[in-house]
């Protein structure tokens, strides 16, 4: 998981209706929308779900430490998203304590390695690398009106990448992969062509690859790699990655067809990916 730094997240909260409205503008879809579509859950039935779902957002301490504002970022996603939330007043096990103590439905923390969402009743984990490149791959769909049949380049296959390719593979997308670690992509690549019955593109040079794409996922790390000659205007970008790959000009080039956050989508399909646990099963 990325480790992010106060900066990336301190307006979060005070633009997260703007946020909303100019994902509406470029997808057709709120932060809801999306995170629900990337969950395969009825955003109704969540929608009337949240308000009876309290969730503990809990500091943990280890490793590097508690990032300033974190908490409060994924506090006003969550309470955006229309969930009862909180945020633990002590950390590590106390915090966890404190939140089972409050009724937690769900508990979020996260540390060096990974970043959860814990359904308690059920027992079933939401995690966010696995959430946010659901929701990346569903946002692209979105905002160019589906990719059954469409060539998509996913560049940087950690986590992150590894969901939103799973998810692309599932819509009917014809997908190529582009990573740094070219030993741990091919035996990856070539466990999940068998498992989900794809023939999955390795991509050995990224700069042609970037210039025959129009729809690019960027789920890598690493700054400056999408520069203003790669964009054409028809070249959508969705891009979890952080921080953004693409250049300022890049970015201006991409305008509205570019999706991109530190955390909003992830956490918003965190909860709602935990929260389905909670639908009582029909008879």
């Amino acid at each position: 998981m990325t480790r992010l730094i106060t900066t990336d997240i301190s307006d979060i909260a005070a633009n997260l209706k703007n946020y909303d409205a100019e994902l509406i503008a470029r997808t057709g879809y709120s932060l809801s929308g999306i995170a629900c579509r990337a969950a395969e859950v009825d955003e109704a039935q969540i929608r009337n779900l949240l308000p009876k779902i309290r969730v503990g957002v809990i500091p943990i301490s280890s490793g590097a430490g508690i990032i300033s504002g974190f908490g409060d970022a994924v506090l006003s996603i969550l309470l955006h998203m229309g969930a009862k939330t909180f945020v633990s007043r002590a950390t590590d096990i106390a915090g966890i304590a404190e939140s089972f103590e409050k009724k937690a439905d769900v508990v979020m923390l996260a540390d060096d390695e990974r970043f959860v969402a814990l359904h308690i009743r059920s027992r079933s984990i939401a995690d966010n690398s696995v959430c946010t490149g659901k929701a990346f791959a569903t946002g692209l769909s979105f905002m160019v009106g589906g990719l059954n049949g469409c060539e998509v380049l996913v560049i940087g296959c950690g986590p992150v990448g590894r969901s939103a390719t799973e998810t692309l593979i599932h819509m009917g997308s014809l997908v190529s992969v582009y990573d740094v670690n070219t030993e741990s992509l091919s035996e990856w690549v070539k466990t999940l062509g068998q498992a989900a019955n794809a023939k999955i593109q390795i991509v050995k040079t990224l700069d042609p690859a970037l210039q025959r794409h129009q729809f690019i996922i960027d789920a890598s790390p690493a700054e400056n790699i999408i520069h203003a000659h790669h964009i054409t205007p028809d070249t959508y970008v969705s891009a979890p990655g952080f921080p953004c790959g693409l250049d300022t000009e890049a970015q201006v080039r991409l305008a509205k067809r570019l999706i991109q956050d530190p955390l909003q989508l992830g956490v918003a399909t965190m909860l709602v990916s935990a929260a389905k646990y909670h639908i009582e099963p029909q008879p």
